[in-house]
């Protein structure tokens, strides 16, 4: 029977459920918001041709939202490419200097590090060595990787769009990189999904070296 259940906690991990089927109800354990709560509704418009929808859980990790929720209202992530796209692995972004080194103006965030998995559509903060180094890179999973589970703060989860995703632009960086089009949250009522303009620019901010584990660092 015990062989049975880890058999089946693989394979979930390779295929991984729908969101909305990970809100398991327990005790001592601060509840998800509904996946239909537009206020935790993380929209990105991507230059690779359309609109990812990331239910975003602010009940594991309250302040990389909160960030998320702050730079987005700024329209930070506007214009911003994906730096770091490794097949296979990840998409990451949310980088002002483009190259793996910047941050915003904000403070760095403690760790928030959860329950939740390293699973295909998990959305999470990018960091440095130290683990209270997260700001305003985030990436998106390919695939899962467990073995990143509690070594970095997952803050979402991708419910819709996913195909925009898997075609984002590879490489690290991308010959012709991705980009956020635009960044809303969906309690501000954004307009339709508009195709990219002909160029967009990056903001400057101060240095940082955000990396992910199990692949070459970006130097």
């Amino acid at each position: 029977m015990r062989l049975f259940a880890v058999v089946f906690a693989l394979f979930a991990s390779l295929f991984a459920l729908p969101a909305a089927a990970q809100l398991i109800d327990v005790p001592g354990r601060a509840a998800p918001p509904a996946t239909t709560d537009k206020e935790n509704l993380w929209l990105l418009d991507l230059s690779s041709g359309g609109r990812v929808t990331i239910w975003l859980r602010p009940d594991v990790a309250p302040k990389a939202v909160e960030r998320v929720k702050t730079l987005t209202r700024q329209k930070f992530y506007d214009g911003l490419p994906f730096h770091r796209v490794i097949e296979g692995f990840m998409a990451q972004g949310g980088d002002p200097k483009g190259d793996g080194t910047g941050g915003s103006e904000l403070p760095d965030l403690e760790k928030e590090f959860n329950y939740l998995p390293h699973v295909r559509g998990a959305v999470a903060a990018a960091r440095a060595q130290d683990e209270n180094s997260a700001n305003s890179q985030f990436y998106i999973m390919l695939a899962p990787r467990l073995a990143l589970d509690k070594k970095y703060t997952v803050f979402g989860r991708v419910l819709d769009g996913m195909q925009y995703v898997d075609a984002i632009q590879r490489g690290e960086p991308p010959a012709n990189p991705t980009r956020v089009v635009h960044a809303y949250i969906a309690a501000d009522n954004p307009p339709p999904y508009q195709p990219a303009p002909a160029a967009a620019a990056t903001v400057p901010a101060e240095d940082q070296n955000l990396t992910l584990p199990s692949g070459p660092a970006k130097r």
